[in-house]
């Protein structure tokens, strides 16, 4: 990947007397983090809904550009909260779903089944029996899945319309557990048993290579075998190839813990990963009967950069060896992407002195509980807040209710606020508890009867 060394232009977690002065955050698209932390509290996930709208757009932009049939069909499970979906989904975007529970989400934020793609290793019965009767573009994964819509087929009284998902080497591990290999001829062979089948109709392909592909060449190399594929199902009559899908797996600008350089600098941009896919469609497209619809799967390039977490400093305190930790509200139960990427964390107001090297760590009851190693910040103390940047992939959807209840998401809209999800409450998180009747509490009135039967009684002494 082309990347300038001469842009870098800031120290990147410089630190001590004499560096850059660091980065102050104002919170999210001009609201300040200490109006966001006085009207909601801390620790909280701020959305910014200008970057998640920005972000779609430029993404099917880059794509449509290139190649008009494109579509681009948001992961929900990057980040399922009603709202960003929501505004994703005002913007074009479809829904990718993984399960029974995102199918039912997204047909409550009223996508129609022509709308959305069905994947994942696991689709139950019931599940793949709805999607059908909806018009879902359902993705196999395995036999036992086509089994179960060949009787889903009957159940309907009508062909299903299906896409295969197929695995190809592209990176080193391969990502080899999902759908059909193409390397040993499996895919094909299944491309046969559906044609052979009277129930069942091949109308795509699928591919997911991987998680944050820095690589274009990957995508490149991926579909230009799906195509190879395609063409091969066309010219054998086993099936009308009406998509091409090559999932997700599209970088955001975050900082993997292993990188040297930060990640807006190594990761590619839309317009880079669109020429990789769009000229060998382009150029193969040709040999086919049909002009195959694109289909995407994006979810971190287009929300990580679109949430903040905000938090407060609780207590500032030193190790033996000399270390300076810096303990804060929220930890890896609300970031669990710290244990693989170094987010952005800034300051939300302007704080006078030299910064200095600390470790940031959350309120966990874990030694694991760290959010930064060895970051550079500027003088804090109790209250001061801190953001941690590009918190908007794998985060929400990943939470733990750990300790402590998760907090509200809320949005900024222009120069409105909003809740998009309130934060957690004890009774919701006690509501599917059930306590069998011999383990139940004694109410205080229960108890006060019994003290006084006690009482009478010769203050529980024996007596016969």
């Amino acid at each position: 990947m082309r990347r300038e060394l001469g842009s870098l232009t800031k120290q990147w977690d410089g630190g001590g007397p004499g560096a850059p002065p660091i980065a102050v955050g104002e919170a999210v698209d001009g609201v300040s983090a200490q109006s966001l932390k006085t009207k909601y509290g801390s620790p909280l996930y701020v959305v910014s809904e200008a970057t998640l709208r920005k972000n779609l757009r430029g993404f099917r932009s880059a794509f449509r550009s290139r190649y008009p049939e494109t579509v681009v069909a948001y992961s929900y499970k990057t980040n399922y909260v009603s709202g960003i979906c929501a505004t994703l989904h005002q913007e074009g975007a479809w829904a990718e779903v993984v399960s029974g529970f995102e199918l039912e989400r997204a047909r409550a934020l009223g996508m129609p089944g022509s709308q959305i793609v069905y994947n994942g290793p696991y689709k139950p019965f019931d599940h793949l029996l709805e999607a059908a009767r909806l018009g879902v573009r359902i993705n196999v994964d395995n036999l036992e899945e086509l089994a179960d819509l060949e009787e889903v087929s009957g159940r309907l009284k009508r062909p299903v319309k299906i896409g295969i998902r197929v695995n190809m080497r592209l990176n080193d591990p391969p990502w080899d557990k999902f759908g059909f290999n193409m390397e040993s001829g499996q895919a094909l062979e299944v491309c046969r048993r559906i044609h052979g089948s009277k129930l069942l109709r091949l109308a795509g392909l699928h591919l997911h290579a991987g998680t944050y592909l820095a690589n274009v060449e990957i995508y490149k190399r991926a579909i230009t075998g799906l195509l190879e594929l395609a063409m091969t199902v066309e010219a054998q009559r086993l099936g009308d190839i009406e998509y091409v899908d090559l999932g997700g797996g599209y970088a955001s600008r975050n900082t993997i813990l292993s990188q040297l350089l930060p990640g807006e600098m190594t990761a590619p941009s839309y317009a880079e990963y669109a020429e990789a896919i769009s000229a060998p469609l382009k150029a193969c497209v040709k040999r086919l009967p049909r002009r195959p619809l694109l289909i995407l799967e994006p979810g971190r390039s287009i929300v990580d950069d679109a949430v903040t977490l905000l938090v407060s400093v609780v207590a500032v305190k030193k190790t033996p060896d000399g270390r300076t930790l810096v303990v804060v509200d929220g930890g890896v139960n609300l970031l669990p992407t710290a244990y693989y990427f170094r987010h952005d964390v800034v300051a939300g107001r302007e704080v006078e002195g030299d910064s200095a090297r600390v470790d940031i760590v959350g309120p966990l009851c874990m030694q694991i509980d760290v959010l930064r190693r060895d970051v550079s910040l500027p003088p804090v103390s109790r209250g001061s807040i801190l953001l941690f940047r590009n918190a908007g992939a794998y985060t929400v959807s990943n939470s733990m209710q750990f300790i402590y209840p998760r907090p509200p998401v809320v949005v900024v809209s222009g120069r409105e606020t909003h809740v998009l999800r309130r934060g957690e409450r004890t009774e919701d998180l006690v509501r599917l508890d059930e306590l069998p009747a011999h383990l139940a509490p004694r109410s205080a009135a229960s108890s006060r009867n019994g003290h006084k039967t006690a009482r009478a009684n010769g203050n529980g002494r024996g007596h016969s």
